[in-house]
């Protein structure tokens, strides 16, 4: 038995983390993680992703100049359409260094954001899409990908933890209460599928908890095999 536990009343607790790093580790591991889920709550096929990038008359070499850019931008927009659900990503080229941004809109229109952007040129507007393939599997309009991409465009240089601006209307995943399992579960034998839902993945996260993944049956539907999609452009 361990000196720890020998004596109950003089026993401390483990420590969860063994360093302030594996902590910091574990709360941007949850902050990515609650990322997704918004960003899965709130964007879908008719929502617009769009890059934005720089001219050279109006290239800054800081996030606090860019900050001077893209600010008056998000104004124009939000008085264009005070309802409108925005995500702003601001980030570094990996080849080129220069500073970027990638936006993920509701309620624009691209000539609406063509119009109000004068800092240089629009890359790419184009609609979310309706199939998401990870691992050959198609998991419908799933956007965990793009979301932890988007995600971690954030370095120390912002001098901010925030890693994106977004509108204060951005939707939270509705929370469900938990329920006892009734059966033993494992990978190869997982809950049967909700009503209208199918299974996508199966799989044991690290701290040993079982995890399933469900998609609508409507997201399923015949769609081009992910070697004809688009991939995300990166700068």
């Amino acid at each position: 038995m361990p000196d720890r536990t020998k004596d109950v009343k003089k026993a401390e607790p483990r420590p969860r983390f063994s360093s302030a790093e594996e902590y910091e580790d574990f709360k941007q591991r949850l902050a990515r993680r609650n990322h997704a889920r918004m960003f899965n709550a709130t964007f879908s096929p008719a929502s617009l992703y769009t890059t934005i990038t720089l001219d050279n008359e109006h290239e800054v070499h800081t996030f606090a100049e860019a900050d001077g850019i893209i600010n008056p931008f998000w104004r124009r927009l939000r008085r264009l359409n005070p309802d409108a659900q925005i995500a702003l990503y601001p980030g570094r080229g990996k080849t080129t260094s220069r500073i970027h941004f990638h936006m993920v809109s509701n309620g624009l229109t691209e000539e609406q954001i063509r119009e109000k952007w004068d800092g240089g040129t629009i890359i790419r507007i184009e609609h979310l899409r309706e199939h998401n393939y990870y691992n050959g599997v198609d998991h419908g309009r799933d956007y965990t990908g793009l979301a932890n991409y988007l995600f971690d465009h954030w370095t120390p240089e912002r001098g901010t933890r925030h890693h994106y601006k977004g509108t204060r209307n951005l939707c939270q995943p509705e929370k469900e209460a938990a329920t006892e399992a009734k059966r033993e579960y494992s990978e190869s034998k997982p809950p049967r599928a909700p009503k209208g839902y199918r299974l996508v993945d199966a799989k044991t996260n690290r701290y040993g908890y079982m995890c399933f993944k469900y998609v609508r049956n409507e997201d399923a539907a015949e769609a081009p095999p992910p070697n004809n999609r688009k991939r995300p452009l990166k700068c």
